[in-house]
């Protein structure tokens, strides 16, 4: 397991965490939650799902965006779905039209990424942008304040066709886990701020 650095309050190191692991979503919401109270909780979140409902292995994004949208969500605002998906001809749009709608905001962006055989079904975040495209060779604007991959299939070669002949199974799980895990830390953020406000002066 991951170690945390409780006197930052901010985990030591890049989460690694694999979809098959029963503790899975357990892990990867301590984790955010974690990143979310150090990012700063004034702040609006913004998820950003990367991805097109066109190509099997880039759909990891958009299935994401889809399953928290059908949540009921109280702090966490979120862009790219399967139905108005984000992805390399509106990026730039869309990050624009982001930080019109929110002031300052946290961004967290989630993509699917090609990786070594021993890594895929790794669910991997990160401090810092991420630079969508890079696996398929193109240049987009990097972008998020933190980064949640999904490692879906092996890179280093016809990285097009091994995005199109990836398992939905296996994206459509890593989806599942990284959802169920932000709509826990959505519940866990909404209740924390119902108990400030509780305890504020009238």
């Amino acid at each position: 397991m991951n170690r945390f650095d409780e006197r930052l309050r901010f985990p030591s190191s890049p989460l690694k965490v694999e979809y098959r692991n029963d503790n899975a979503i357990d892990i990867l919401t301590h984790y955010l939650s974690n990143c979310f109270t150090m990012k700063s909780p004034e702040r609006e979140i913004v998820i950003l799902c990367i991805g097109t409902d066109r190509s099997t292995g880039d759909a990891l994004g958009p299935l994401v965006g889809t399953k928290l949208k059908a949540g009921y969500l109280r702090k966490l605002h979120v862009y790219g779905t399967l139905e108005e998906p984000v992805h390399a001809i509106n990026l730039a749009d869309k990050i624009e039209n982001i930080q019109r709608a929110h002031r300052n905001p946290v961004i967290i962006a989630i993509d699917a990424c090609l990786g070594q055989y021993s890594s895929v079904g790794t669910i991997n975040v990160a401090d810092g942008p991420l630079k969508p495209g890079a696996g398929v060779k193109k240049e987009l604007p990097s972008v998020g304040d933190l980064h949640i991959t999904g490692i879906v299939n092996v890179g280093g070669f016809m990285e097009y066709f091994v995005l199109q002949n990836t398992r939905l199974y296996l994206v459509m799980r890593m989806a599942e886990i990284i959802a169920s895990s932000l709509l826990q830390v959505d519940n866990s953020l909404s209740k924390s701020e119902m108990k400030i406000n509780s305890l504020s002066p009238e």
